[in-house]
């Protein structure tokens, strides 16, 4: 079957403009909006039930990171994986019928481009001739055991096989049917466990159980290293790139909350330790992007040098402070306070951080557009990727210092989500403008778009923003 896709000739161009004073916003009126959203993404540009990232209207295609076609849809947020768990609160929050099928078929999605090592790529083409390339969880099933030159292995970069996991993770705790979905899931998790390395951390991407077990070792500096990048695949190095390991972590802590089963908090647990081992030495007390075997810093793409990194420093904060919460074992806690110190002693003299900061000396280090060559000078940056930090990004150390400050307890409470009535009232008031805003930026057709683009990211921030207003009205009346 071929997507649901309606090509929109006319397009409407969406003002801008929206009252200087918020007309108040009645309840029916959000669940309306939602159920009429929800029918046209739907209807519109669902492909299997899966969406793509994005969508250009005049000519009916989608497109992911890699690819635009009719028939694409994307597992790495923002697609099918952002837009299935926003379907989902609809349905928890409202019970709509339509939000519950959305949902459904986007899990049922999933299952259909599951691969054979457990989790997904980053897109899934249903063209019959783009899916031969792929070797599937159903496939390996039914006896296809080889998967030959088909893509086959899991990716955990961008949040992909994570987001997948999480969505049909929290779907079978709120719908417990079809069999299939929790097949899906329970495959899909049992890969992950088993890819786990014996360190405790996990690779980029794996296709099948972890290498044998070793002696997990501390992190080292490596007695010199290539200037020059290597060109050598490191997808199976240990990797914190784009928070891949903060993403596992949330994701087993979740299914240990749902399901009891301490596997999955073992596993965490195991992740926490690896983020100890691989802490660099003194002064430098923060993380690489990747490690090899021997836990020293090594090269990725050819812009991505073995280095310090500020941006998967914090990354690794947020994470062992998650694990501390949730554990409450102070060792997730003690390697927090240094790392913040190296990120503060790092920050340039514009009060901007850089990536990479060079091994031993924390000098900032770049690399030139173009060549690519390392080099400490910023003048000629490529702009695909972020080699400096704002400065604003100082507001997220204040927070986690300020986070420091609180007891376990406190923390745990904080991580729950519970909160005062005169919270959720405040929270509802701050949201009354937005909510306008956003209902009032609709085309007749119900879509948010941008003169001929629609955006998968716009749509889950509309929906989730909607949610929290649905959820700050109930609680602000309910909550003590």
């Amino acid at each position: 079957m071929f997507p649901r896709f309606l090509v929109f000739v006319a397009i409407v161009t969406i003002s801008s403009a929206c009252p200087a004073r918020a007309e108040p916003v009645s309840v029916p009126q959000v669940k309306e909006a939602l159920d009429k959203a929800i029918r046209t993404i739907h209807s519109r540009f669902s492909v299997e039930g899966g969406y793509a990232s994005g969508w250009t209207l005049s000519t009916g295609k989608g497109h992911s990171e890699h690819r635009s076609s009719s028939s694409v849809i994307s597992i790495q947020p923002p697609g099918t994986t952002s837009l299935g768990p926003a379907f989902l609160r609809v349905y928890q929050l409202t019970g709509s019928p339509e939000a519950l099928e959305a949902a459904g078929n986007a899990a049922i999605c999933l299952t259909r481009c599951q691969l054979s090592s457990g989790g997904w790529d980053s897109d899934f083409d249903f063209d019959p001739k783009q899916a031969n390339r792929y070797h599937l969880a159903s496939q390996f099933a039914a006896g296809d055991k080889d998967p030959g030159k088909r893509r086959h292995r899991s990716t955990l970069d961008d949040n992909k096989t994570q987001s997948a996991l999480s969505f049909l993770l929290e779907y079978v705790h709120t719908i417990d049917e079809p069999k299939a979905v929790r097949d899906t899931l329970d495959f899909g998790l049992a890969s992950l466990l088993a890819a786990q390395d014996p360190t405790g951390g996990w690779p980029q991407k794996y296709e099948g159980a972890a290498r044998e077990k070793t002696e997990p070792t501390s992190a080292t500096f490596p007695e010199d290293w290539p200037r020059e990048w290597p060109d050598v695949s490191y997808s199976s190095y240990l990797t914190l790139n784009d928070g891949n390991l903060y993403h596992i972590a949330r994701l087993l802590l979740k299914a240990h909350e749902l399901t009891q089963e301490e596997e999955f908090v073992e596993a965490a647990i195991r992740l926490g330790d690896f983020l100890r081992l691989a802490q660099l030495p003194a002064p430098q007390r923060g993380w690489a992007q990747q490690y090899d075997f021997e836990m020293h810093p090594v090269w990725a793409r050819r812009f991505e040098p073995p280095a310090v990194s500020s941006i998967e420093t914090y990354s690794a904060i947020e994470t062992l402070f998650e694990l501390w919460a949730a554990t409450g074992m102070d060792r997730f806690r003690e390697p927090i306070p240094e790392a913040l110190t190296w990120l503060r002693d790092s920050r340039l003299d514009d009060g901007s951080w850089a990536r990479f900061y060079e091994l031993k000396t924390n000098r900032p280090l770049y690399c030139e557009a173009g060549s690519y060559r390392l080099t400490y000078d910023d003048s000629q940056l490529p702009t695909h990727y972020g080699f400096q930090i704002p400065p604003k990004w100082g507001n997220r150390i204040e927070r986690m210092e300020a986070a420091l400050e609180r007891s376990l307890s406190e923390a745990r409470k904080q991580r729950s989500g519970e909160r005062s009535a005169s919270s959720w009232e405040k929270e509802k008031r701050d949201l009354e403008k937005n909510v306008s805003k956003i209902l009032s930026q609709r085309n007749t057709d119900g879509i948010w778009c941008e003169g001929d683009s629609a955006d998968a990211r716009t749509w889950t921030r509309n929906l989730t923003l909607l949610c929290n207003y649905l959820e700050a009205v109930e609680k602000s009346s309910v909550v003590p």
